[in-house]
C-alpha cells in the first residue's frame, strides 16, 4: 500500500507542508487526507489514532504502521528529493527532544500561521493523490 498522510486541512502550515511535499517529492507515493475527512479519520481510526491525537499531528500510515509527531515528519523527509530528505537525518536526535520542538510548533500552528475558512484543495492535477470523498484504501 501507499504511504497516507492525514494532515489538518484547514491549517495553513500544513497546508503548506503538503504543498511543499508534491513539489519535492522524488517518488511521488504518498496519498493526502485530511483530518476532517472521513477518510483521513477512518484511516487514522483503523490504526489506533484517537481524534484528539489528530488534533495535535499530522499522521504517516507507512507499511502498515502509523507514524506520528516528529517521527512522521521524518519519514515524509525520506521520500524527499535530495537536499530536503538529508533532513531526515535527525533521526539521531533522541525522539523526546524532536517530539517537543513538534508539539510546541502544532500547539501554536494556528497563531504563528494562521487558520483557512475552508479545508485545502489541491491542484487539478495532483487531485488524485487525495483522498477526498471516496473510500479510503486499506493501509
Amino acid at each position: 500500500m501507499r504511504p497516507v498522510m492525514i494532515f489538518d486541512g484547514e491549517c495553513v502550515l500544513c497546508s503548506r507542508t503538503v504543498q511543499f511535499v508534491l513539489r519535492h517529492e522524488r517518488d511521488e507515493l504518498i496519498h493526502f487526507a485530511t483530518t476532517q475527512s472521513d477518510a483521513g479519520r477512518e484511516i487514522a481510526e483503523r490504526n489506533g489514532i484517537s481524534v484528539a491525537d489528530l488534533d495535535l499531528t499530522f499522521v504517516l500510515v507507512e507499511d502498515e504502521k502509523a507514524w506520528l509527531r516528529s517521527n512522521a515528519a521524518l519519514r515524509v523527509a525520506a521520500h524527499l528529493r535530495a537536499p530536503w530528505r538529508w533532513l531526515a537525518a535527525f533521526r539521531i536526535v533522541p525522539r523526546p527532544l524532536r517530539d517537543s520542538v513538534y508539539s510546541a510548533v502544532a500547539r501554536r500552528r494556528y497563531r504563528l500561521f494562521g487558520r483557512r475558512d475552508t479545508c485545502f484543495l489541491p491542484d487539478p492535477t495532483q487531485r488524485h493523490r487525495f483522498l477526498l470523498d471516496q473510500r479510503p484504501p486499506l493501509v
